[in-house]
């Protein structure tokens, strides 16, 4: 065993700069797991800011813990990465969830760690299972029987108080007078067990009311100015999808508002951090690596990102971005792209006509994307790649159709731009499905049929064919569904991970012989007025605004951004008692 753990840590831990390792004794023992490889687990800087947020407490000592690469069969070797310690040995086991489709590896992990996946089947002296995520904050009625209790909020606003009452005394408690401190004394915790679902006879909820003293709303929790709080890398590895690269969060949420995004509203409202703390915050990953990620979904809206740019000029630090907008490319953002020596550069129309782009809200037109494709190309940018989404609420054939034509314009542009510098890059074409998400305005909807799926894909395919130096990837539309599934299920769905778990990941079979319609959560339009799983929680997000908008989009109707100054629209910034909407 020992000989495995060494083995374990220095193939993992030994090209890391910045593991955080602390003495055990004393202090309540969290594994924090991401429910996914280390590459993809590492790749995340809200599950490197969680790690450093509880290494910052005290009485706390936080290691970390993974999916394997490989699975064998059920035995107690998930390990942590600090001590190589199993995480049956903690006293909190803390899963980070950002994606649904994560869901049936946390299950996976469970099973291998030895502990019982039902929280009701846990007690003294197995861990006490929490989480959080974005995920989770969308919906987390299909984890609800596997989780003893969800965090629901950004760490910062959550972790500290969730900390200062669960002591050992609390923890030392039977589970459920453990969760009830817990749920009573500390904002936005969600015990599932405290909660109770009922349902019509067409299989819709018909009620979700508390049965014990805690509330029938849970409150997000979130912090109001991120201005001083700096959230960057705390570990630098070469392992993950960006490369020793040091990231930034230079902003939280999104004021554009485009429909199919969820995290342009639970993120509400929008922040950005100060040009000092983003100076400083690059100065430190400078010490590290000349590699900076800016990482925000509306980096592109940094009020400073010129500023910045020009002092990574000034200090030979090449910055990459998580996103740009097609109309955001100013002089000063493509002279970083050229001496940051950027290979490949992205843009993401979403949809290939200008009436589809208005229905999801996307916010620019046809003219700025071959603006930006051109833009990009005489800085230097070699290469492209182009996000669409089919599926998508309201499309047509034709729209389809457009993609291809788009495709085949912003060719063109690439071309006549490639000549001047006479390199020829590549155009890489990428395809995903639209899922419906929860709090957003396209929830009502169903997803699209699987077979129509593969036909737009084969269309598009047979349109792009033969068009030289384009390639095209496409999202597996059998996992779309399974994300719809897991997105829009209420906890009858965990019987269908279960039964997932037992056949080993094998999901044809799975949704062959469920328990629970699949369908039922995946393909169904749903009424204006039908209660959700997830109307429980509140992110002071107006459900009627949320209609309004999905109203707009069937109308072919863009709605403004987020505005930069106090505003009652959305409703969260009226119920938070904000002073500003950005």
């Amino acid at each position: 065993m020992a000989g495995k753990t060494e083995r374990f840590q220095k193939k993992v831990a030994h090209p890391e700069i910045g593991a955080i390792r602390k003495r055990w004794e004393g202090r309540i023992k969290v594994a924090l797991v991401y429910p996914n490889t280390y590459h993809v687990g590492m790749s995340n800087l809200g599950f490197q800011a969680v790690y450093e947020l509880l290494n910052a407490v005290e009485h706390v000592v936080c290691e970390r813990s993974f999916l394997p690469r490989t699975t064998g069969k059920k035995t107690d070797r998930i390990l942590t990465v600090e001590s190589g310690n199993p995480i049956s040995k903690f006293d909190i086991i803390a899963f980070s969830v950002s994606f649904e489709n994560d869901y049936p590896n946390l299950l996976t992990i469970l099973d291998k760690a030895g502990l019982p996946l039902l929280s009701d089947d846990r007690g003294t002296p197995h861990p006490l299972l929490i989480a959080g995520g974005v995920a989770l904050l969308l919906n987390p009625e299909p984890l609800a029987p596997f989780i003893d209790c969800f965090l629901m909020g950004e760490a910062e606003a959550i972790l500290p108080q969730f900390f200062d009452t669960a002591s050992p005394d609390v923890l030392a408690q039977n589970r459920r007078s453990c969760l009830k401190t817990l749920a009573s004394e500390v904002p936005g915790i969600y015990v599932p067990t405290f909660y109770r679902a009922s349902y019509h006879s067409d299989g819709t909820l018909c009620a979700f009311e508390p049965v014990s003293d805690v509330p029938a709303k849970v409150e997000r929790q979130y912090v109001e100015d991120i201005s001083q709080i700096p959230i960057c890398s705390k570990i630098v590895t070469p392992d993950t999808i960006f490369d020793s690269t040091f990231l930034i969060e230079v902003s939280r949420g999104c004021p554009h508002g485009c429909r199919f995004c969820s995290t342009g509203y639970v993120y509400r409202p929008p922040r950005f951090r100060t040009f000092s703390l983003l100076e400083k915050c690059m100065e430190k990953g400078a010490l590290i690596t000349n590699k900076i990620g800016l990482v925000g979904a509306a980096v592109s809206d940094l009020p400073d990102l010129d500023k910045l740019c020009r002092q990574s000029l000034e200090k030979d630090i090449r910055i990459s971005f998580s996103s740009l907008r097609a109309d955001a490319f100013t002089p000063e953002l493509l002279s970083v792209l050229r001496k940051s020596n950027v290979k490949t550069a992205t843009i993401a129309p979403e949809a290939g006509t200008e009436r589809l782009r208005r229905v999801i809200n996307k916010g620019f037109t046809e003219i700025a994307i071959l603006d930006a494709t051109e833009a990009l190309v005489a800085s230097g940018v070699p290469n492209l790649k182009l996000y669409f989404m089919i599926g998508l609420p309201t499309e047509t054939m034709d729209d389809i159709d457009a993609i291809v034509t788009l495709c085949k314009k912003i060719k063109h542009r690439f071309l006549e731009s490639s000549r001047a510098r006479k390199h020829m890059g590549e155009i890489t074409v990428s395809l995903g499905c639209f899922v419906p998400k929860p709090f957003t305005p396209f929830q009502w909807v169903g997803l699209d049929d699987i077979r129509l799926l593969k036909e737009k894909i084969k269309k598009i395919r047979a349109g792009l064919k033969g068009v030289a130096n384009i390639r095209l990837h496409a999202d597996i539309p059998r996992w779309a569904y399974i994300q719809a599934l897991l997105s829009r299920g209420d906890r009858n769905t965990a019987q269908i991970l279960l039964l997932g778990n037992k056949n080993q990941g094998n999901w044809p079979k799975t949704l062959k012989s469920s328990p629970v319609n699949p369908d039922f959560y995946v393909y169904r339009e749903r009424p204006l007025d039908e209660l959700f799983p997830w109307d429980f929680i509140d992110h002071g997000i107006r459900k009627s605004f949320l209609k309004k908008e999905y109203k707009r989009a069937l109308e072919g109707k863009t709605s403004p951004p987020c505005p930069m100054e106090p505003c009652h629209i959305c409703g969260v910034c009226k119920e938070k008692g904000n002073s500003s909407c950005a």
